[in-house]
């Protein structure tokens, strides 16, 4: 790639959310874009977990592209190898590999106002770009908690988002440090392999039965020679799903019943009162991720697992010491404690309009207009922003909505002229967060009585999406020019020279 390739529209990650816009892009007519991606693959979030057990909590036909159907998903909850092997399929079959720069990190964005564009510091060189599409992910950026003598552990140490396949856990004594989406797979995957197992749990999940099967070769068979039948197939999750939100987010009492068939999954396979106690959460179910699982529990429940409720505490050598005073030697301990979400690591290396980095911007809590927009950010927007995650239903329902509101951006901006910038007013962010969370008041997420990777330092939630898909997809299909303000490079290089003049003066 030359030195300094200027292109149209810079893409970073190449997850779903990175590819879903490459595509997106090319159906628009636009083939002058690049997508940086900081690995030597595309995938994102499937390229980078592949831990044992890693698969899918939503169904295939729903976590995937309504563009890009996949009538051979093998199983209704696919596997971390295929959504990969997919989205390898969809980079090849829509003629994204020219446009993608691999091993190219994103070391820092910086608008430049006079020439109204982006100016990328990567690991292999500068690219300037009118508009930047951040597609980095909430689940990029592993969380690894500031255990007090972690460094001085002689054991392995791991994130489950960075497995070391090079380890072999078999016969070892293992911490698994956390209950969630992670965790409750990876402790069926490897229960069986370990000399003892020792669980971590700050706070009991909700998990239901996870209704698994394999797709028959008929119905394969039937979804390649009737593709409307695949279509039907996902309208019908998705319109479950649609019936599902509801409860989330209006009425959170009406849970109770879907609480009684997560006690029944534990009583099922625990039968020591104990530690059923101890795995029985006291919040409402929703208000956190409920997990789904049918290998979890019996894993527990076998004989070199131990659970211990609380938190690790502290290592000592060989030791860890869980928050309780209780301590347990082990080879290795692996982290399944999640992501940087509410403090995206990707918004220290934006530099807006005003020398400030997005992370400034965000200090007090991530806010953007629909999901997309970031005051002070111009020709800069995000897929799978500030509230537009889902509780119950696919991510990918959001980022097409998303990428329906980065087409008309892109529409908008192109009617101004060459040279133009579009940043949305405050006026209209701020309106736009106070509907959000005016609607938030009422949903699981912040009256269940849960503290959740959902909510940010300051207690608000500024992850989920408080409505259906269809609500966020009616909201993104039109960009409202009279929310955003319009700026020219002409302009601002006038302003600079001016300022210049001033400063001589």
């Amino acid at each position: 790639m030359a030195k300094h390739e200027h292109v149209r529209v810079a893409v970073i990650g190449s997850g779903f959310g990175g590819l879903g816009a490459a595509v997106r892009l090319r159906r628009d007519g636009i083939t002058d874009f690049v997508v940086l991606e900081r690995a030597d693959s595309v995938g994102g979030t499937w390229r980078d977990n592949s831990y044992p057990g890693c698969a899918c909590d939503v169904p295939s036909h729903l976590y995937s592209f309504s563009f890009a159907p996949n009538p051979d998903w093998p199983r209704t909850f696919s596997g971390q190898r295929h959504i990969r092997a997919y989205l390898e399929h969809v980079a090849d079959t829509f003629g994204l590999r020219p446009h993608i720069r691999l091993n190219h990190e994103v070391r820092l964005m910086r608008w430049i106002a006079e020439a109204a564009h982006w100016e990328i510091e990567t690991a292999r060189g500068i690219v300037t770009a009118d508009v930047v599409v951040s597609a980095t992910g909430a689940l990029s950026d592993p969380k690894v908690p500031d255990v007090p003598g972690l460094d001085s552990f002689p054991g392995k140490v791991f994130h489950s988002a960075r497995w070391d396949h090079g380890y072999d856990l078999r016969g070892k004594r293992v911490a698994v440090v956390g209950t969630g989406a992670s965790a409750i797979q990876i402790v069926p995957a490897v229960q069986p392999d370990v000399a003892r197992l020792t669980l971590f749990q700050r706070t009991p999940p909700w998990v239901l039965p996870r209704t698994d099967r394999a797709i028959s070769a008929a119905e394969r068979w039937l979804h390649r020679k009737v593709p409307v039948t695949g279509t039907a197939r996902r309208q019908l999750l998705w319109g479950i799903r649609e019936l599902q939100v509801q409860a989330f987010t209006k009425r959170p009492n009406e849970l109770g019943l879907v609480e009684l068939l997560g006690k029944a999954n534990i009583a099922r396979a625990i039968k020591d009162p104990a530690l059923r106690a101890a795995l029985t959460p006291s919040y409402r179910i929703g208000c956190k991720r409920i997990l789904l699982s049918s290998a979890y529990y019996p894993a527990l429940a076998r004989p070199n697992v131990d659970v211990v409720a609380s938190g690790l505490a502290e290592v000592r050598g060989s030791t860890v010491v869980a928050a309780d005073g209780r301590e347990t030697e082990v080879d290795a301990i692996v982290f399944g404690t999640g992501f940087h979400v509410t403090d995206m690591p990707i918004a220290e290396r934006v530099v807006g309009a005003d020398g400030s980095t997005l992370a400034d911007a965000w200090k007090d809590g991530m806010e953007s207009l629909r999901g997309a927009t970031a005051v002070g950010f111009p020709n800069w927007m995000t897929v799978v922003g500030p509230n537009t995650g889902l509780g119950n239903s696919s991510m990918i329902l959001m980022i097409e909505a998303q990428l329906n509101y980065l087409s008309g951006y892109l529409r908008a901006l192109g009617s101004l002229g060459a040279g133009a910038a579009l940043t949305p007013k405050p006026v209209a962010v701020d309106a736009w967060n106070r509907r959000v969370q005016e609607r938030m008041k009422r949903t699981v997420w912040n009256t269940g009585g849960c503290t959740s990777w959902y909510l940010d330092a300051n207690g608000r939630n500024t992850t989920i999406w408080p409505g259906t898909t269809t609500e966020f997809r009616r909201a993104t299909r039109d960009v409202d020019l009279r929310e955003y303000d319009v700026a020219h490079a002409r302009a601002a290089r006038a302003q600079a020279e001016s300022q210049t003049k001033e400063t001589l003066r």
